[in-house]
């Protein structure tokens, strides 16, 4: 227990401070497969959705941050140049006062915008977001779709740590150590969701098994850091 105890006070301050990061992987985690989806030096490995090259207005702080920082006419989603299909992904986020942005995944280009074909996971700040108050489109949730069980956001200013397991077509939303929302893609209760949402008119919208993984422009400031990923 008072190992646990000591694990899980490192976890906060590993997750929890502000204080710069050097994303590395130990030679275990790189055994079990994970490997790093941002340097926090570049933007190598990722462009904006339909461009050959990453948005100005996503830089990489001296903190090793991604950052998207609302540059005029110089935006637009950023996005891995490869594609995964199972996968678990793991990253840290912050977000400016009422801010809004999300984790989009299996996004294609052949249609006009990422989340029209990407599920996404929301990050929100939900107490100055009028989004936060609906469980449904509230941080962590499945956007429109499924509701975040439980509020485990951390204060403005302060990361949260995300890990999304896409496996199959089972997907699991952790948020700050919880898992507040699982689901199952293609079941009757996902189609009848879906029927029920703006994203009936989408044809496209969660049917592919493979395709990018999306950060959104949503026009707030967002920072993300420690993002690595490994395959299932």
């Amino acid at each position: 227990m008072k190992r646990l105890v000591i694990l899980l006070g490192l976890g906060a301050l590993l997750f929890g401070c502000g204080a710069a990061t050097v994303p590395t992987l130990s030679l275990e985690e790189q055994q079990a497969g994970w490997k790093m989806l941002f340097d926090g030096k570049t933007t190598e490995g990722w462009r904006g959705f339909k461009m050959d090259h990453a948005p100005a207005a996503w830089v990489v702080t001296k903190k090793g941050e991604l950052y998207f920082s609302k540059k005029k006419n110089s935006g637009g989603d950023i996005m891995t140049i490869a594609e995964y299909g199972n996968f678990e992904l793991q990253l840290e986020w912050k977000i400016a006062k009422g801010g809004n942005s999300g984790i989009m995944f299996w996004v294609t280009e052949d249609d006009e915008y990422a989340w029209k074909t990407g599920p996404e996971m929301q990050v929100l700040d939900n107490a100055h977001h009028k989004d936060g108050g609906n469980t449904k489109t509230s941080a962590g949730s499945n956007y429109a779709l499924h509701e975040a069980s439980r509020v485990v956001t951390r204060p403005i200013g302060e990361y949260n740590a995300v890990r999304l397991v896409v496996n199959g077509t089972h997907i699991e939303h952790w948020l700050n150590g919880v898992k507040i929302v699982e689901y199952e893609i293609g079941s009757p209760d996902w189609e009848a969701r879906v029927a029920a949402s703006k994203f009936a008119t989408m044809p496209k919208y969660g049917r592919n098994r493979r395709g990018h993984i999306v950060l959104q422009d949503h026009g707030d400031k967002v920072w993300y850091r420690n993002i690595r990923i490994r395959p299932l």
